[in-house]
């Protein structure tokens, strides 16, 4: 599934503009656990969350996750921005709350992150 049609389901708005709207995600992980997140992650992810701090970009960065929405209209701060920018990791925000997202994702088709 690409990014501008997880975009489209979710109803969400880019925070930052990907460099490839038809970026592919693989799998979606939806936590607030950064540590669940790094166990349970899959290469080129999208992380659902409703966690706006700097920690949630550094820890897509060591996960390889690819992309991160942002649940119920939340939005990082400018630091977790630009962060992301420099990380190439592009971030959307969704008036879904997290179980809505990732059960319109999952319906659509995206499967979610299991353990390995």
């Amino acid at each position: 599934m690409t990014l501008k049609e997880i975009a489209d389901i979710l109803g969400a708005t880019f925070i930052t503009e990907p460099d490839n709207p038809d970026l592919h995600i693989r799998s979606a992980c939806s936590s607030d656990m950064m540590s669940a997140v790094l166990y349970y992650h899959s290469p080129d992810s999208l992380l659902i969350t409703g966690l706006t701090q700097l920690h949630v970009v550094r820890t897509a960065e060591i996960a390889g996750i690819i992309s991160i929405v942002f649940v119920m209209n939340k939005r990082p701060d400018e630091r977790a921005i630009e962060l992301a920018g420099q990380k190439k990791i592009p971030l959307l925000t969704t008036p879904c709350c997290m179980y809505t997202a990732s059960g319109r994702l999952f319906r659509a088709g995206l499967p979610g992150c299991s353990h390995k």
